[in-house]
């Protein structure tokens, strides 16, 4: 059969699964079934096919995939298009998910102050089967996801239906927790803390963790310096502020590049680390363990959280329970060199 260009001319049409199966001498449902990479197919029946696939090179339409099988194959992303290293390592780690579980990726970014809303709304006109809300911001009320696309969510964000939606990976809370506890475990007072820009929920649940640690130890809560934007600079201005301070003797930076910023802060003003400050990041980023001190910090293992984000979309989509497993975000304290215990006070350097 041929079809008219826009050009005028004529063109053939590709081979459609009838002529596929036709070759391979079985069903059209088991051409879709090995097409996609589904169970229950013989070696011997997916190796006729494949090689009637290749012989014809017969390639799928997703619209007539979809319709068969009530599914596109594809998983929606919306992502904040940052090159942070949290946010593109979980992007990464998501795709590499997705493709391992035999899903395409369409990608929708926020980074242009677009709302999360209409990046969904993006996906849905392409034809996604769910979403994953990568890194969300707080730009309005909750999404509210339908039965037929759910949403997975890595933070807040979304509302949770039974069937429609989920939060996988919301444990930064206990993570800032880890940090600020590693800090007074070493005899600090308290712990200073360099939040990151409070429009995003992990930060957010960074500060809250913070916050909960002191109250839990009953050690005072210090006034926060402004909000950063997760960047070497932010983390210098308010490294600068907190210089100034003679009992600032702990610090967790809500990720590791503003505590970088805080590091060279501290330098300048003649304040050792971790002598007379001790610095605690969050991301663990390849350079952390190379500053001069190597940074102690909040290890995420991204791998993991893009892997139980999948997991649980895919038995939403599928309509089966999500998978056992833990329900947050797998995260360790690497202790390196810019952590230690605090000076009596008679041994505190004087600021320059």
């Amino acid at each position: 059969m041929t079809t008219t260009g826009a050009a005028g001319g004529r063109r053939r049409r590709g081979p459609g699964m009838t002529e596929v199966a036709r070759a391979a001498r079985v069903s059209q449902k088991t051409v879709s079934r090995v097409v996609n990479g589904e169970p229950h197919v013989s070696p011997e029946v997916r190796d006729r096919v494949l090689r009637a696939v290749r012989d014809l090179d017969y390639r799928p339409n997703t619209a007539a995939r979809a319709l068969l099988l009530g599914r596109y194959r594809r998983i929606g992303v919306v992502s904040l298009g940052s090159s942070l290293y949290g946010p593109s390592t979980l992007l990464i780690a998501l795709e590499r998910a997705m493709q391992r579980a035999g899903y395409s990726v369409a990608l929708a970014g926020t980074l242009e102050g677009q709302r999360v809303s209409v990046a969904v709304d993006a996906l849905l006109e392409q034809g996604v089967d769910g979403i994953v809300l990568s890194e969300p911001i707080d730009d309005g009320p909750p999404l509210r996801p339908t039965a037929d696309v759910p949403v997975v969510s890595l933070g807040e964000g979304v509302e949770v239906e039974p069937g429609a939606g989920a939060l996988v990976g919301a444990d930064g809370v206990a993570a800032a927790r880890l940090a600020t506890e590693h800090l007074l475990s070493l005899g600090h007072r308290t712990v200073w803390h360099i939040p990151g820009p409070q429009d995003w929920w992990a930060a957010r649940d960074r500060l809250r963790g913070w916050r909960e640690a002191l109250a839990a130890a009953g050690a005072p809560e210090p006034p926060l310096p402004s909000p950063g934007d997760w960047s070497p600079a932010a983390g210098y201005a308010a490294g600068r502020q907190l210089a100034q301070l003679a009992d600032v003797t702990a610090v967790f930076a809500a990720n590791d590049d503003m505590a970088i910023g805080a590091l060279r802060a501290f330098a300048d003003a003649g304040r050792a680390v971790p002598g007379d400050v001790s610095v605690v990041g969050y991301d663990d980023i390849p350079a952390a363990a190379y500053l001069a001190p190597p940074l102690t910090t909040v290890r995420q293992d991204f791998a993991a959280v893009a892997d139980r984000a999948v997991d649980v979309l895919i038995a939403l989509i599928e309509g089966r329970p999500a998978p056992a497993g833990p329900a947050g975000r797998a995260v360790e304290l690497t202790v390196r060199a810019s952590t230690g215990p605090v000076r009596e006070p008679d041994s505190a350097r004087p600021r320059r």
